[in-house]
């Protein structure tokens, strides 16, 4: 096997052994992909200033997020299917970033349930909230997590429809499956991953196969899930939400100022700066682009997350120097995920964080509060 280095080397792996379909369902965007690949490519142009002579000793990366103490600024980020790039995917990540020490956020359209992932870590994880018309089912997923003992809610406000997503198209990917020779190649050429999903009985989505009304298989589920995402949402939405809840909420889909400062007015916890890793609206900025604007706008009102792009530790660095509190990850630990299972979610967070903190060493700092835009050549203005 090649030596693991570096994020694009579990990315490697995890193509060669996850089947296309699911493989490029987690890796690729809406339309052209501009979006998402300007996501990547526009954290090339941002450029740290080297220190020399500095004492860099006794360094640190933890931090805290919305009040919880966390290893490096990072959190495991919602990623619907998770469970078919691996068997069990979201429990085993769940518990690779519990043991790490970092959140993990499990989605709604997750193939492993709420009370799957509660029953199988010792510790409180983030639950990521669809907004759905049928306002029943939400209420009481919102329960179901309250009840699982998830420490933090996160609504997701920028998918009122589905973006279109052209490779899911051509590999015939829906609930069910559009099963054809392609599929049928697809799989049975992945014979480590079809032993795997052999050995579980987690194959659908498990927050609401059984739970939403008239849902009771994955023939039933289509037909819901093409009715169901809320094109009517608004911000008055949130407050009986936030209410429902009643604990840390953060919302997460915000690209432009006006919304991060209506954002800030709803009495969340924390905003994030995310375009659904380029799944959504194709030709919208990419997000680090579009982050020192609004960090600029919410000043302090509100924490700032930061989401999209990110494929190495400088690139965390980078965010938190234009002014993200934190960051997450979701295609990094999904190819560790596709890759190795549970050790594969490990080795990639082991990646991140000593490239975050060799970066860190090398730009002449030894704590995150001490970054800002002085490491960087011609920051924002």
């Amino acid at each position: 096997m090649a030596l693991i280095c570096e994020i694009r080397d579990l990315q490697k792996l995890a193509r060669a052994r996850v089947p296309r379909m699911f493989y490029q369902y987690a890796d690729s965007g809406s339309w052209t992909e501009t979006t998402y690949r300007e996501n990547e490519t526009d954290f090339a142009k941002i450029k740290l200033r080297q220190r020399v002579a500095v004492d860099i000793t006794d360094r640190s990366v933890k931090t805290d997020m919305i009040g919880q103490p966390v290893a490096m600024p990072v959190a495991l980020a919602p990623v619907g299917l998770a469970g078919m790039m691996h068997a069990d995917g979201e429990i085993k990540a769940a518990r690779a970033a519990e043991k790490f020490g970092v959140p993990f956020t499990l989605s709604t359209m997750s193939i492993c349930s709420i009370e799957d992932v509660a029953e199988h870590t010792s510790k409180p994880f983030w639950f990521q909230l669809y907004v759905m018309r049928d306002r029943d089912f939400i209420n009481r997923l919102i329960d179901r997590a309250k009840d699982a003992g998830c420490s933090a809610l996160m609504l997701t406000l920028d998918l009122q429809i589905l973006g279109q997503r052209h490779n899911d198209i051509r590999n015939g990917l829906s609930a069910p499956p559009k099963f054809s020779l392609d599929s049928a190649l697809q799989v049975i050429s992945r014979p480590r991953w079809c032993l795997k999903m052999l050995g579980t009985r987690r194959h659908s989505f498990g927050n609401i196969v059984g739970h939403a009304k008239g849902v009771g298989n994955l023939s039933s589920l289509s037909s819901w899930t093409a009715e169901q995402f809320d094109p009517k949402l608004s911000w008055s939405d949130i407050d009986w939400i936030r209410e429902r809840w009643g604990g840390k909420l953060i919302l997460k889909g915000i690209l432009d100022p006006e919304d991060a400062i209506m954002a800030s007015k709803t009495g969340a916890d924390a905003i994030i700066v995310s375009n659904h890793g380029g799944r959504q609206l194709d030709g919208a900025p990419s997000s680090i682009s579009a982050l020192p604007a609004i960090v600029d706008a919410v000043g302090e009102d509100i924490e700032v997350h930061f989401d999209g792009g990110i494929r190495s530790g400088q690139d965390i660095l980078k965010a938190i120097c234009l002014g993200a509190k934190s960051t997450y990850i979701g295609r990094p630990y999904i190819y560790g995920l596709g890759a190795k299972g549970e050790a594969g979610v490990t080795e990639a967070l082991n990646i991140l964080h000593q490239e975050l903190d060799t970066t860190m060493a090398l730009c002449g700092e030894r704590l995150l509060t001490n970054l800002g835009h002085h490491n960087l050549l011609d920051p924002p203005k």
